[in-house]
């Protein structure tokens, strides 16, 4: 913890915090004998209490136990966001297994690495997915069916997500069983034994370098950012939270999810994105905090629909990923009259480490180092700690931090480095802190462009384009130069009714030379309908840069 950014510390909060020596599985029983009434999930509508979902996720227990699930095995999660995966997820820790939460948009030859290499045997698996992926679901020893429409609500007044509305699968692989048949099975729990060191999830990174990496995290990760995120964004058992962020990122588990869960607040949740339905729903359900990544909240802001409703129940905006652009962030400040509050963290920290302080918070800012976390920053080559206003690699440790990779030793000894005597986590994000100790990120280590000598982070540019008055979305990547080796090339998704021309590619060119220092300025601008997206609704840069240095 940089020791400036102490005065900056939110007043009603301590500097450290005393975690339960509990099992995570156990801050759903605690909220649902606070809170059994309590609306713990509304799906569309439909609500479904602390109480009952105490009672569902102890059957399900109980079935997991009957299947042979022991202390340690490992349970995949292969679904969108509906209340079954919230249930699931419960289930597998309460029973002692080891949650592996999957990318739906993950296809067969993904999921089958991932499978393999957790060593899972059970899935918990959408229906929709059951086609595309079964070849390696059919080597599974059970599987159990999730139709995301058995916990939607028969009618609404707006139309329901297609995927809710589908009919149930009529016929499932042989070694299925359906969501309600594995709720009903008979059989009592037997809680075992759980520590707070003990396995909990297996969270597998993007392997874009390579084979996706299983990151391993304990029930005292899981508890350490899940009681720190509620803490820091207020988040109590009055709190409304709308849920938009993938559940099988830690970002959707931890921020939309679990720190709900230890709070006792309610949970709206939404099967996917929508812009208009979202803002629907938080109006119609006084929604007080949504965590979202900077894209998203741009086209809220931007859709006419969406902007008309009545969103004045919002008290947190909150959000990480990418740098919210300062233009978007002035946005929300005048029409919710809050700051959007940005934050840091990794899928190896179980979510933040960093956050702003709600009331003190620096736009296009990582935050300051949260509770029992520290953070330097380092030369990547030398490893020595840099000043600040220098750029430098951010190193982090702290209570959130993972076990290591799941086998697989030397990834783990790389991602580790040793500086002043002490163990520290190596991010390959790039940054720099402020002389108040607040911590802005620069780029991805290996994503910087190096224009004809000078480096270029492409974050930095995308948020200044973003003030053009035509640019909707924009990616900066590296593109092959004869002479310079790479230079700055822009792919931008004009706003809509602004026509993609080489007389536009022109005047924003002339915009960035009038904008930002000569060698940031892109050099190509090619235009697309809309930038690709990963899962977590972030922009899939790696595509794009990998698709310039194709041969």
């Amino acid at each position: 913890m940089h020791k400036k950014s102490f005065r900056f510390w939110p007043r009603e909060l301590p500097r450290e915090l005393v975690y339960p020596q509990t099992s995570f599985d156990k801050n759903l029983s605690v909220s649902a004998l606070r809170y059994p009434d309590r609306c713990f999930i509304d799906f569309y509508g439909r609500g479904l209490s602390y109480g009952e979902a105490e009672r569902i996720a102890t059957r399900l227990a109980a079935f997991l136990q009957r299947e042979g699930v022991e202390r340690g095995d490992r349970i995949v999660l292969y679904m969108q966001n509906c209340p079954q995966f919230m249930l699931a997820f419960q289930a597998i820790l309460r029973a002692g297994g080891v949650v592996v939460p999957v990318n739906p948009m993950n296809m067969a030859p993904e999921l089958a690495y991932i499978i393999e290499n957790s060593g899972a045997e059970l899935a918990f698996v959408g229906e929709e997915l059951l086609e595309r992926a079964a070849g390696p679901l059919a080597g599974l020893r059970k599987i159990v069916s999730i139709r995301y429409g058995d916990s939607a609500p028969a009618e609404a007044d707006f139309t329901l997500p297609e995927l809710l509305r589908a009919p149930p699968r009529k016929v499932l692989p042989s070694n299925a069983m359906r969501w309600a048949q594995a709720v009903s099975a008979a059989g009592d729990f037997e809680a075992p034994e759980i520590g707070t060191q003990d396995m909990a999830a297996l969270v597998y990174s993007s392997g874009t370098t390579g084979a996706p990496k299983g990151c391993v995290h304990t029930h005292s990760s899981m508890t350490a950012t899940a009681i720190a995120g509620a803490l820091w964004q207020r988040v109590s058992a009055e709190a409304v939270h709308l849920t938009v962020a993938p559940l099988f990122h830690v970002t959707g588990v931890q921020l939309g999810m679990n720190r709900c869960i230890w709070a006792g607040a309610t949970i709206v949740l939404m099967q996917r994105w929508d812009v208009k339905l979202a803002a629907l729903l938080a109006e119609q359900r006084r929604v007080t905090h949504w965590n979202g990544v900077p894209l998203l909240v741009a086209e809220l802001l931007a859709d006419p629909d969406a902007s008309r409703r009545d969103l004045s129940s919002i008290r947190m905006f909150s959000g990480g990923g990418a740098a919210m652009p300062a233009a978007v962030a002035a946005q929300v400040k005048e029409r919710f009259g809050v700051d959007f509050v940005e934050g840091y963290g990794l899928t190896e920290t179980m979510a933040q480490t960093h956050e702003n302080p709600p009331d003190r918070a620096k736009r296009q800012c990582l935050g300051i180092p949260t509770f029992g976390v520290e953070a330097i920053i380092v030369d990547p080559s030398s490893m020595t700690i840099l000043p600040p206003g220098e750029t430098g690699e951010i190193l982090v440790r702290g209570p959130g931090l993972f076990q290591g990779y799941w086998k697989n030793e030397d990834a783990t000894r790389a991602a580790f480095a040793e500086v002043d005597g002490r163990t520290w986590f190596r991010t390959g994000d790039l940054g720099r802190t402020d002389e108040d100790g607040y911590f802005f990120f620069a780029d991805r280590l290996k994503r910087m462009i190096n224009a004809g000598g000078y480096k270029v982070w492409p974050a930095e540019v995308e948020n200044l384009m973003f003030s053009h008055p035509a640019i909707q979305e924009c990616c900066i990547v590296a593109a092959p130069d004869e002479r310079r080796g790479e230079i700055v090339k822009a792919i931008i998704a004009p706003k809509a009714g602004v026509a993609p021309t080489e007389d536009l590619a022109r005047e924003i060119i002339e915009w960035c030379r009038q904008n930002m220092s000569a060698y940031k300025v892109p050099r190509q601008i090619s235009f697309v309908e809309a930038l690709p997206r990963g899962g977590t609704g972030k922009v899939d840069w790696r595509r794009l840069q990998e698709k310039e240095f194709v041969n």
